[in-house]
């Protein structure tokens, strides 16, 4: 007699994603003495993938990557100080999101929109 055993777990791959897309903020960037007098708009998006092996729990806020926090964050930090460069503006969030220990990647985009004449957005 011959046993077959059955996988009843199966598991799939595939990556856990939180996407912000087209965050429009007015904010104080630039190294020109005219970006530091007047806001300007700029443009967020992210994408941030957690740890596959963290599944959400029901009405659970710690079991995810909670997007309003990290939009808010995102306001916090854009509001309390002029940021030189996007660069760091960029360096300034991503230090902020990987505090969150589930989070195992960031993909961020930064665009000034209203710099550059004849460019839709400018940014890193």
């Amino acid at each position: 007699m011959k046993i077959i055993k059955f996988k009843s777990k199966q598991k799939y791959k595939y990556k856990r994603k939180t996407i912000i897309k087209d965050l429009i903020l007015k904010i104080s960037v630039g190294i020109h003495k005219y970006e530091k007098k007047i806001k300007q708009n700029v443009r967020f998006n992210l994408e941030i993938e957690s740890d596959p092996n963290l599944l959400p729990l029901k009405d659970d806020l710690n079991t995810i990557i909670n997007y309003e926090t990290i939009i808010n964050d995102i306001k916090k930090l854009t509001q309390k100080k002029h940021y030189n460069l996007l660069e760091e503006l960029a360096e300034v969030i991503f230090a902020n999101i990987f505090k969150n220990i589930y989070v195992k990647k960031i993909d961020l985009k930064i665009e000034k929109l209203d710099i550059i004449k004849n460019a839709g957005s400018v940014g890193i």
